[in-house]
């Protein structure tokens, strides 16, 4: 069949690969194909393929659809993929059961799967987990060219926020300066270190900030990277008026650190603030919260606004782009 294809050199075709697939643009109905030295990776949607690629239409083998679980099942069940790991949220055990049984069974690459126990609890935002197949909740996952490795068991990740955090990573400079005051395994972090950026992350799981220091050495950016275990309340004062971008993903607390935040806010700072509010006023109590904090020794402009994701039923996940000048 017909198919948009980028064309690149086989000796840099699975770098290629990778990088398109990361970006979920390789096409999964067509094959892959090599001539002449050159390969041909088919893509879903040419007009989101970087400039740097070279895109041409080639005739392709259509692939054979491997067995999926819903054609196992009947049904497509919801999934969540996470390395080798799939999460299903299910409250019937036996429903659970039934859908990593068809997991396990398909094609899919997958080493464990994982049904939520619980939701996310205490200072470390962890949850339970019944394990359905497999004997780890421990992974590699990959987002945008960057690894991360993660334990589920121990420390709090989600996938579903790969496009938020690639939207900030793509808005920062070589030479900034970024604190990330939740820092977690580095999924902020270290996308900011790879494009260049000095950054400093804290977050009160010790466990997780293991896993951050790995994953910046994994990335090729420790040299780059500060990690540190505790509060960041307590890591503020060595930071004092030092960050020209702040990262806060702690959307049902994060206003009660908006003072170190302010702390931490260089005379010119972007804050990417997350939070959860109704949806009939998604953005408001955060922007009063920032201003409450930031007025008067800042200046503050609200550059923008979006919705992450649908949190809960009338609940939304927002991010506000907060810019913090300071005043004269």
């Amino acid at each position: 069949m017909d198919a948009p294809c980028v064309r690149v050199a086989r000796e840099r075709g699975e770098e290629t690969r990778r990088a398109l697939a990361d970006a979920d643009l390789v096409a999964e109905n067509v094959e892959i194909d090599a001539a002449d030295g050159d390969l041909y990776i088919p893509v879903v949607d040419p007009d989101a393929v970087p400039d740097e690629y070279e895109l041409v239409h080639r005739d392709l083998p259509e692939r054979s659809t491997p067995e999926m679980p819903a054609d196992i099942l009947g049904y497509d069940p919801s999934l969540e993929r996470l390395g080798d790991i799939v999460i299903v949220d299910e409250d019937d055990p036996e429903r659970a059961r039934e859908i990593a049984d068809a997991v396990v069974e398909s094609a899919l690459p997958v080493e464990t799967v994982l049904n939520r126990a619980s939701k996310i609890k205490g200072e470390t935002r962890v949850r339970d987990w019944d394990v359905l197949a497999g004997d780890s909740a421990e992974t590699v996952h990959r987002e945008y060219g960057c690894e991360f490795a993660v334990d589920l068991a121990e420390m709090y990740f989600s996938p579903r926020l790969a496009t938020e955090r690639h939207r900030v990573a793509e808005q920062i400079d070589p030479d900034e300066r970024v604190f990330d005051m939740f820092a977690g395994v580095g999924p902020y972090a270290v996308p900011a270190a790879e494009r260049g950026a000095t950054v400093v992350g804290t977050d009160v799981n010790e466990r997780a900030i293991d896993y951050f220091r790995k994953n910046a050495e994994r990335n090729g950016v420790a040299d780059r990277v500060t990690a540190i275990a505790g509060d960041v309340r307590e890591a503020a004062p060595e930071y004092e008026n030092w960050a020209d971008r702040i990262v806060m993903n702690l959307p049902h607390s994060a206003d009660e650190f908006l003072d170190t935040a302010v702390a931490l806010a260089s005379d010119d700072c972007l804050l990417h603030f997350y939070d959860i509010q109704h949806e009939d006023d998604p953005y408001g109590p955060g922007e009063a919260a920032i201003r409450e904090a930031a007025e008067p020794e800042y200046e503050v402009t609200v550059e923008n606004a979006h919705t992450v994701r649908s949190y809960a039923p009338h609940e939304l996940n927002v991010c506000l782009d907060v810019r913090l000048v300071a005043n004269e």
